[in-house]
């Protein structure tokens, strides 16, 4: 009796995989780091200091947030205070695999938690449902190929921020939104999510038009209060009619 064929997704190296599922969210980031590699060279940083910014930093809301305070003349605590908080809800990614971690010799550790980002964390959380299990070279490589291609955006945004001057009149910052919305829509699975994002949405907006600080994060615990408080409802109502 002949052997049964695996199917083709078996077959397919976890890294290669990577490298596919981040290609879409990768490309789209391209617009992003042309605005951050110019905005870099307007804000006064050396073409050396932008690149190694990208490089370094390797967190795009958190870079152009900071860019913007540093043109402004904002104080350092200011501006150290406003990453953080924007890089906040890597608290929450890093709690997802606070389990998967432990298991990790230290140096894998910090080579996760450096190309941790939402995109990385979207497709990563993909690959697990599908497989049910954690896979770090898939983790890993999926976060390094986009950290590649954030660097080269912004090394492309670096050399025309020099010939072109000012890109932010391009319409790029459109990519920022343009990103999350194609993160958070195919996540939309449950009323418990939709209710998620409806109000954490719903609640930036209120944020910005009232100049609230720290919106980012009111918005964040808002959704989670939102969704978790709806989550237990339908619980409780399954319970009820059982």
């Amino acid at each position: 009796m002949p052997t049964a064929r695996k199917p083709d997704s078996d077959r397919v190296s976890p890294r290669y995989q990577a490298i596919v599922d981040i290609a879409p969210l990768s490309l789209a980031v391209i617009p992003w780091g042309l605005l951050t590699g110019s905005l870099a060279i307007e804000a006064g940083l050396s073409p050396w200091q932008a690149q190694c910014m990208s490089l370094l930093v390797f967190a795009g809301a958190a870079q152009l947030a900071s860019l913007n305070m540093v043109q402004i003349g904002s104080p350092l605590a200011a501006i150290l205070s406003t990453t953080f908080v924007i890089s906040s809800r890597h608290l929450l990614y890093s709690a997802v695999y606070r389990n998967f971690a432990l298991q990790l010799k230290r140096h894998q550790r910090y080579l996760l938690a450096f190309v941790l980002t939402d995109e990385m964390f979207a497709v990563v959380e993909e690959y697990r449902k599908q497989h049910g299990r954690f896979h770090y070279p898939y983790a890993v490589t999926a976060g390094f190929t986009f950290w590649l291609v954030w660097n080269l955006a912004s090394l492309a945004g670096i050399v025309l921020g020099q010939v072109l001057g000012d890109m932010q009149a391009w319409g790029f910052e459109f990519a920022v939104a343009a990103i999350f919305i194609a993160m958070v829509v195919p996540a939309v699975r449950s009323l418990a999510i939709l209710v998620t994002v409806t109000a954490s949405g719903v609640m930036m907006v209120i944020a910005e038009l009232h100049s609230l600080p720290n919106g980012i994060l009111i918005a964040g615990l808002v959704g989670m209060t939102a969704g978790f408080t709806t989550e237990q409802l339908q619980n409780l109502r399954q319970r009820a009619s059982s």
